[in-house]
Formats: C-alpha cells, sequence, structure tokens
C-alpha cells in the first residue's frame, strides 16, 4: 500500500484495488504457465479473467486519476461511484477466489501436482487478504 495520502480515503482503497487486481491479473497467467497441461476449459476460463481483471485494473486507475485531479474535493456522487467500484472488485476477487478453489478441487492435473496446489492456495490466500485490507478500509471510514 503507498502512504503518500496519509490516511485519505478513497485513495487508500483504490490503491489496494489497483495493485491487487494487477496481481490477480498476473496469477491468471501463473497458473496458466505452471500447468502447461491443464484443462482447456480452465484455461479458457482463465484467460477471460484475464481480460476481465485487466479491465477492472485500468478502470480503478481511471478513478485514482480523477480523485487525484478533485484535489480531494470528492463529491458525493465520486464518493458513491468509488465505493460501487470498490464492492465491485470484492465481488470480482470472490469470483475468482472460487474459480481457483474450482481449479484446485476438480482438475485431475493439479490433483498430481502438488507445486499447483500450493500456488493455487496461495492465490486464494492472497486474493483473500486483498478482500479484508479493502474491507477494513471502508469500515474505518464509516
Amino acid at each position: 500500500m503507498q502512504f503518500y495520502y496519509g490516511n485519505q480515503m478513497p485513495l487508500r482503497v483504490l490503491d489496494e484495488c489497483e495493485f491487487w487486481k494487477h496481481q490477480e491479473e498476473e496469477h491468471t497467467v501463473v497458473i496458466r504457465e505452471l500447468v502447461k497441461n491443464l484443462e482447456e476449459k480452465y484455461v479458457t476460463a482463465l484467460n477471460e479473467w484475464e481480460k476481465a481483471l485487466s479491465n477492472t485494473h485500468q478502470y480503478v486507475e481511471r478513478f485514482i486519476e480523477t480523485v487525484i485531479r478533485s484535489k480531494n474535493n470528492i463529491t458525493p456522487t465520486l464518493y458513491e461511484d468509488v465505493l460501487q467500484l470498490v464492492t465491485f472488485c470484492l465481488e470480482q476477487s470472490q469470483g475468482f477466489i472460487d474459480l481457483c478453489r474450482h481449479i484446485r478441487d476438480y482438475s485431475e492435473v493439479i490433483k498430481d501436482n502438488s507445486t499447483a496446489v500450493v500456488v493455487l492456495n496461495h492465490i486464494i490466500v492472497e486474493s483473500e487478504y486483498f478482500m479484508g485490507i479493502a474491507q477494513t478500509i471502508l469500515y474505518e471510514e464509516n
């Protein structure tokens, strides 16, 4: 987390979203590269998730620029839009976690690859960490 904004919301939470959406996007690549013979349905799902996470990452970056340019004059509408975006990011992360768990639990290729299981568990924990941090920041503000 960057600390150039002090204790300011919404930059704090947007910074977390920006970092973790990029991480999750990269994690789709890590899984595909680690498990070269992964079933095609999971490869397709990971490719789709990579695109979706990239789009969210870019959208969050636009919001960060908007907030920075507002020079801390956050309108109620902008603040509400940020909260909706963060809620979407949290829901998206939960969906990504669900996919990772599904791959870990049902892929025949993964079952025989202990390294892949460890990596998937790590990816899940990291996304859960983001969700906890984002929720904590949001609750601190309310």
